[in-house]
């Protein structure tokens, strides 16, 4: 059975899928945002197999969130490098490991976010680049965009897509942890 293609879609959710849906893909974007670059350095901190690792390197340097670039002539080896587009994708694997550690880690967390001068556990929440408010309902919503099809315009005003940004259980306790950090709020 082949694989549907999500890269046509106009949902940038699906077309995000389609460049890092697969789950190499995100363990080698982990693993080069930590400062790796060599396929060496990648295989041996995965286990993955030489001919998948080619492959997920080849669809991520496609892809733009890698780039190639020779490291030696003889015999020709590669490093991989993030670009911007890969780098940008630190906000959606800090937002994973948020949520693997509130909803998957029945032993506890193995891995956690702390600041650096005090070492106090940190907890993300996804916030607005220029407000730095949570971007939750009613607050904010999801409208169509400037390349919308008449599709989504109807999906977006039905509201049901709006429940995207709806506040989840961990939510709340963030958004006020934010506003007493703002100073909004006592």
């Amino acid at each position: 059975m082949q694989r549907k293609s999500f890269g046509n879609m106009s949902c940038p959710i699906a077309r995000s899928l389609e460049r890092v849906g697969e789950w190499w893909s995100m363990l080698i974007l982990r693993d080069a945002l930590a400062g790796l670059t060599r396929f060496e350095q990648f295989r041996e901190s995965l286990g993955i197999a030489p001919g998948m690792l080619t492959r997920r390197l080849d669809a991520l340097v496609a892809a733009g969130l890698l780039e190639r670039r020779r490291y030696s002539a003889h015999p020709p080896r590669d490093e991989y490098q993030l670009t911007d587009r890969g780098h940008d994708f630190r906000s959606v694997l800090v937002a994973m490991l948020a949520w693997g550690n509130r909803h998957f880690a029945p032993e506890g967390a193995s891995v956690i976010i702390v600041d650096a001068a005090t070492g106090a556990p940190a907890d993300p929440i996804l916030v607005d680049r220029l407000s730095r408010r949570p971007l939750v309902a009613p607050d904010y919503r999801l409208a169509p965009g400037p390349a919308a099809s008449q599709g989504m315009h109807r999906r977006l005003s039905s509201g049901r897509r709006s429940r995207l940004l709806a506040e989840g259980r961990g939510t709340r306790a963030a958004r006020k942890r934010a506003a007493r950090v703002a100073g909004d709020s006592p």
